[in-house]
């Protein structure tokens, strides 16, 4: 099995940053895409930013140029780092990764979620 356990939301102000993290474990032989993505009340859930194992990426136009998203492969950990926030940036936001089993079997992950508010 494979838990993904998320941490860094909050409160926060609008034009203030937060950091969330990532970090996945358990029966882990290789990680490759890992993203973000982002549920806010009443609306869909959508990707927010992603990352392959080679470092590339891809965001949301709305978060393009606030948002960076990141990795430590030796962690198995991946980051958004949120600047200039927005209240519509509030969500609670959920990590994924594309996990390839010591079996060498890939599955898809998810995190539980942790919510990000952002006051005006």
């Amino acid at each position: 099995q494979v838990q993904l356990v998320e941490s860094g939301g909050g409160l926060v102000q609008a034009g203030g940053s937060l950091r969330l993290s990532c970090a996945a474990s358990g029966s882990i032989f290789s990680i490759n895409a890992m993203g973000w993505y982002r549920q806010a009340p009443g609306k869909q859930r959508e990707l927010v930013a992603a990352i392959s194992s080679g470092g590339n990426t891809n965001y949301a136009d709305s978060v393009k140029g606030r948002f960076t998203i990141s990795r430590d492969n030796a962690k198995n950990t991946v980051y958004l780092q949120m600047n200039s926030l927005k209240p519509e940036d509030t969500a609670v936001y959920y990590c994924s990764a594309e996990v390839v089993h010591t079996t060498l079997k890939e599955y898809d992950y998810w995190g539980q979620g942790t919510q990000v508010t952002v006051s005006s």
